[in-house]
């Protein structure tokens, strides 16, 4: 019994010790895959200039690379997440490969964004630090941290993100159409969110610094 109690602690002490681990990877060699996939949609430096594509820049290298594996659909699967565009641009990358874009844009620096609405910002806020108790919305401050950095290898950076790509992934969630969230938890704040919430706290994301 002792015996097995000691390999159980030591199991044990091993994955806390793995998930304490730095996300390894090297930015170097994902250069030349940035220049010739990446760049054109999300910018050499991952600060996205189209609206409908994220910025990638400061993002959360765990977050980064479970996307990438997402996209990519398994021999005889669907991709956990279907987005053509993306599945093609997976199509062709190594997990090695991944693990080297996730580095090399994680370190990159995130420019800024800014709200639009004196209006919804103000709604944003309040559902962004606040949540809405009467329909059982948590605050998204709880998850995503309060200036939207997120909690590393958990919940992705959200800090200055295009605000139309928020309310696009937000609506992808209430929908359905996106299901790759960790024990539904996105799709269910976000199937309880009007469409002038998910449009207040996107805004309000956008300013987030």
């Amino acid at each position: 019994m002792k015996f097995i109690l000691a390999i159980a602690f030591t199991l044990s002490a091993m994955s806390a010790l793995a998930a304490e681990l730095p996300f390894k990877g090297d930015a170097a060699k994902a250069q030349g895959i940035v220049n010739q996939v990446c760049a054109a949609c999300h910018a050499a430096d991952g600060n996205s200039q189209i609206a409908a594509n994220p910025k990638l820049a400061g993002q959360i290298p765990e977050y980064l690379y479970k996307q990438l594996e997402n996209f990519k659909a398994a021999p005889g699967k669907k991709a956990e997440r279907d987005n053509p565009v993306m599945a093609a641009m997976v199509a062709s990358l190594s997990p090695e490969d991944m693990r080297n874009l996730a580095v090399y844009f994680s370190g990159q620096t995130a420019k800024p964004g800014a709200s639009k609405s004196k209006d919804l910002v103000v709604l944003g806020q309040l559902i962004y630090r606040g949540g809405i108790a009467g329909q059982k919305i948590a605050a998204c401050a709880s998850c995503h941290g309060p200036n939207g950095a997120g909690i590393p290898a958990q919940y992705p950076r959200l800090s200055g993100q295009h605000a139309e790509y928020v309310e696009a992934q937000l609506k992808a969630f209430r929908s359905g159409a996106r299901a790759n969230d960790l024990s539904g938890s996105m799709r269910g704040v976000a199937g309880r969110l009007s469409d002038r919430e998910i449009s207040a706290v996107a805004d309000y994301i956008a300013g987030l610094r």
